[in-house]
């Protein structure tokens, strides 16, 4: 195979190398596809398993060889993907745990180095993991730099769909990096220079920061619409997604109020926005390309305001300055404004203003990867019972991820990486205003507490409940805080296995090398 380099978009150099996990758990397999089959047991073992991830693995990555590549250096000192089939780290583990008992409230302890891989090569790494109960844990950390959440999630549904030889491919990456070429001459709106700021006026904190943890939460669809309903009025509906930002924006001002910082302490809160639907309206070959654009096409537009007035303020009124601020970044010209913005920086290179310098008050950013999951990431062996992502990324500013729950009714799973006195504001008056009737505070359950209520394990039969884990004969301390739903369990996990490379070695059915692309 002949080598070759993908170059990074303008886009995709505003990301600094950062690394994303997500995990996914699946139940005691049932068979499902006769390719999974062990002939000499006739049901589904963890090396059956690990064989077809393996196996579907290399085929899919014959449309995504990015994958398989390793990011350096070109001679301007910017990164780029070298395409020479360097393969995809695979690591297999067993863990001494059953899937119900797995401690998703404390991701920090027990999926951090555990569940989902560190990423020491390449640009992807993935892990396999095999549970007491026969349940299994399906990780990927891969390089943001290469990468956003929605190229990520096509990726992994591709993945899934190969490994059932009757699920039909439909969709394929586009590498066009012209998509996203500086217009000549450039054009920059102002804003973009109240969001961006180049790498060289970048001044590092001077005092250390509180350090950041990392929690799973569980929100209900019923607590997302009443949320919702409290913060739309005057004729206007905001969506979920500014809602919740909203919420959490008041929350970390009243965590900033609680430690006396004073009432002209500034709290801050950016949102990922994706420029896929807003790019190329006109153009509608080009439109389409960009629905399957591999690679970053965000932007990080954020609001700032003052600690008390966001406290004193309704959930309606900051919903509306979320909003506000949003609108800025939902449109064409922004994007290609941004694309411009980083060409005329380069090869310095840039980064949002809302990672910089930090925030008396706190600052964090929500991405939300409302899009995972929406392929089921059937394997073969039934559908995800939980998943979520794992991003420590070692800033300043907090982050917020929230994705929709597998269960496919509406709920949410939220991972949340913020300081302490951020996340015990959160969990202990996330109702204050009035979203979850009168703003519950914590309430310790018993298993019993648990049964009574109609809430099933994650690992347990049944359905429609809850996912919360009910251990053998245990106790189960679930904390109701407003809409956030926490479970908090133990968790054993020893790493064993090995690791090994993977990688694709032939031609595709084309007759064209796997790594060929258009390089336009």
């Amino acid at each position: 195979m002949q080598e070759h380099w993908l170059p990074l978009s303008n886009l995709d150099l505003l990301l600094p190398p950062l690394d994303v996990g997500v995990f996914f758990c699946y139940k005691n397999p049932i068979i499902t596809s006769t390719t999974m089959e062990d002939c000499a047991t006739n049901k589904i073992t963890f090396g059956t398993m690990v064989a077809s991830l393996k196996k579907a693995l290399a085929q899919t990555l014959i449309s995504y060889y990015v994958f398989a590549g390793e990011v350096v250096l070109n001679s301007m000192g910017e990164p780029e993907v070298l395409c020479n089939n360097r393969g995809v780290d695979f690591v297999e583990a067993e863990a001494d745990v059953e899937l119900k008992n797995l401690n998703f409230y404390n991701p920090d302890q027990s999926i951090e180095g555990k569940f989902v891989p560190k990423k020491k090569n390449g640009v992807l790494v993935v892990q396999a993991t095999s549970l007491k109960c026969g349940g299994i844990v399906v990780a990927c950390s891969f390089d943001h730099r290469i990468a956003d959440g929605y190229s990520a999630n096509m990726f992994l549904t591709s993945w899934a769909d190969t490994a059932h030889p009757t699920n039909p491919i439909t969709v394929s990456p586009c590498f066009r990096r012209s998509l996203l070429s500086p217009r000549r001459p450039c054009s920059v709106p102002p804003s973009l220079h109240q969001m961006y700021t180049p790498n060289s006026k970048f001044t590092p904190p001077q005092t250390a920061t509180a350090p950041l943890l990392s929690r799973i939460y569980y929100v209900t669809a019923e607590k997302l619409h009443s949320m919702q309903a409290l913060a739309s009025g005057n004729g206007g509906k905001r969506t979920k997604l500014e809602c919740f930002c909203a919420l959490l924006w008041k929350m970390v001002a009243r965590a900033a109020s609680r430690e006396g910082r004073g009432k002209r302490v500034v709290a801050k809160v950016g949102v990922v926005v994706d420029g896929r639907r807003r790019l190329w309206k006109s153009e509608k070959v080009k439109e389409a390309l960009m629905g399957n654009y591999f690679g970053n096409v965000l932007s990080i537009p954020f609001g700032e305001k003052v600690v008390e007035e966001l406290m004193e303020k309704p959930l309606g009124f900051v919903a509306d300055a979320v909003h506000e601020f949003l609108m800025e970044a939902t449109t064409e010209e922004h994007f290609l404004g941004l694309v411009d913005w980083v060409e005329g920086h380069r090869p310095e290179g840039g980064l949002a203003r809302i990672y910089c310098n930090g925030s008396e008050g706190g600052s964090f950013v929500v991405s939300c990867g409302q899009r995972f999951l929406e392929g089921k990431m059937d394997f073969g062996w039934g559908k995800v019972v939980f998943g979520s992502f794992h991003f420590p990324w070692g800033g300043a500013a907090g982050y917020v991820m929230p994705m929709k729950s597998p269960l496919g009714n509406g709920d949410w799973v939220v991972y949340m990486h913020l300081t302490k006195e951020q996340l015990e504001v959160i969990e202990s008056e996330a109702g204050v205003d009035g979203v979850a009737g009168g703003g519950r505070g914590l309430e310790v359950v018993t298993e019993e507490r648990v049964v009574e209520e109609g809430l099933d394990a994650v690992d347990g039969e049944g359905g429609g409940g809850e996912e919360v884990g009910v251990g053998e004969g245990g106790v189960v301390e679930e904390k109701l805080a407003g809409e956030l739903l926490v479970t908090e369990m133990v968790l054993a996990v020893r790493r064993v296995g090995r690791r090994a490379r993977w990688g694709r070695r032939r031609r595709s059915e084309k007759g064209r090398h796997w790594g060929q692309h258009d390089r336009e």
